[in-house]
């Protein structure tokens, strides 16, 4: 058998990703790049063409093609622009990465061990910054809290939370359940410590979904884990506590998680979200069979006739003035069928749904740790009722596809596991395993 001697390369380069992903998106995008690169000159120097034949990939092609296909300017008048359509095109890009990291980058368990490290030292490092900016003003890099009172962590716009919440429970939870396992009330004491710490740092950090989204891996944990739920109880009661707090020790948190919302959600079809989400559903009626191709929606959306509401639902027009048109539709969904129409939306909900079935897969015998971890930051992705950024743009989907292409890489090991328990990173066997 020869050396893969490619592999380490692949390893720095993929590692690099998340680097970038926090700070510097330019790399970010070289290096996944790179990874893909290495991968298909594996592949071919292998001749293994097996991993091209894995269901999901097979999906993700068949909803990239007719992505693609329907955003040919040639082919359709409907499509936006020259550019969404070389953007639909290099989209392949990260459905590779994934790939990669599921059948080569990310094969021995010491990899797996590394990656995961990488995510939660990422979540480590947005929940300190964020307290950082909240004790004493400005983060490492002198940037304050954004102007509606939300912590950006150790980014300077909004975008820890939403971060945060995806990783939180793929970092908490092998931690947290090594130090369950252990005996004594002290132990006891510290894991609910860190557990409510955790949860807590997500409504500190003042924004509105990914609190929610905190609050939906919260109970997707204790259904995993009866064990933790009398702990999942008192960290839920633990952030009710510190959010009814917040008028006192953070004002402009209060107003916007609690008074902001409150007036959205009590007018939620005149609020920018559901302007948004309604125009975007109005855009896929419109062209129902193939859309208005990627990002159609930014380059269309101002266009009058698509300001005519859901009548049928009782959603009056949408206007402009109430922001009815952003860069994408903040979802993946009403993106998908906006983008694509309705072969689109099904292609798309179709590889969802395999991608969930792939992480689910074995849990509910064997919770091991991480991969629970990995399926909450999946499912808090794909939440149909998040508001979202485009799919798949760098900045978040970057983070999605690298923890999607680990928890792909643990899949398959399972047949090998024959009903044992999967080791992660913070057990005695993922240690002494390459």
């Amino acid at each position: 058998m020869q050396t893969d001697r490619l592999r380490p390369f692949a390893l720095c380069t993929a590692f690099l990703v998340p680097l970038g992903l926090l700070h510097a998106w330019v790399l970010a995008e070289v290096m996944i790049g790179l990874t893909d690169l290495l991968f298909l000159a594996e592949m071919l120097r292998r001749r293994d063409p097996s991993w091209v034949r894995t269901p999901w990939f097979i999906a993700a092609m068949l909803w990239w093609l007719w992505l693609v296909f329907c955003s040919d300017p040639l082919m359709f008048t409907t499509a936006s622009w020259k550019m969404g359509f070389v953007e639909a095109i290099v989209i392949i890009r990260m459905l590779l990465f994934a790939a990669a990291l599921q059948h080569w980058v990310l094969s021995t368990a010491a990899s797996r061990r590394a990656a995961w490290w990488i995510l939660a030292l990422s979540g480590l490092w947005i929940g300190i910054e964020s307290w950082q900016q909240y004790l004493t003003g400005s983060n490492i890099f002198g940037d304050r809290r954004f102007g509606d009172g939300a912590l950006t962590g150790p980014f300077f716009k909004p975008r820890a939370g939403a971060l945060y919440a995806h990783l939180l429970f793929l970092a908490l939870l092998p931690p947290l359940m090594a130090i369950y396992a252990r005996k004594g009330r002290v132990w006891q004491i510290a894991g609910l410590a860190l557990a409510v710490l955790g949860v807590v740092t997500s409504v500190l950090i003042g924004q509105r979904s990914p609190t929610i989204l905190v609050a939906l891996g919260l109970v997707t944990a204790a259904f995993f884990y009866p064990q933790l739920r009398r702990i999942a109880i008192i960290a839920a009661i633990a952030a009710a506590a510190f959010l009814a707090a917040t008028p006192i020790i953070s004002p402009r948190t209060y107003a916007k998680l609690i008074g902001e919302t409150s007036r959205q959600v009590a007018h939620f079809a005149l609020s920018p979200y559901g302007q948004i989400w309604t125009r975007g559903t109005v855009m896929g009626l419109a062209s129902p069979l193939h859309g208005w191709g990627y990002n159609g929606f930014r380059e269309l959306c101002p266009q009058p006739h698509f300001s005519s509401g859901l009548p049928a639902l009782g959603i009056a027009p949408t206007q402009l003035a109430l922001g009815a048109c952003n860069l994408h539709p903040h979802s993946y969904y009403i993106q998908s069928f906006a983008d694509a129409g309705t072969p689109g939306l099904i292609l798309f909900v179709i590889l969802i749904a395999i991608w969930f079935k792939s992480l689910a897969s074995g849990l509910l015998k064997n919770p091991d740790p991480v991969r629970v971890g990995l399926f909450i930051c999946f499912f808090t992705f794909v939440w149909p009722f998040e508001t979202t950024d485009a799919f798949p743009t760098l900045y978040m989907l970057g983070w999605f596809f690298f923890a999607l292409g680990l928890g792909l890489a643990h899949t398959n090991i399972l047949p090998k596991a024959a009903g044992a328990p999967i080791p992660g990173p913070l057990m005695k066997s993922e240690f002494s395993n390459a």
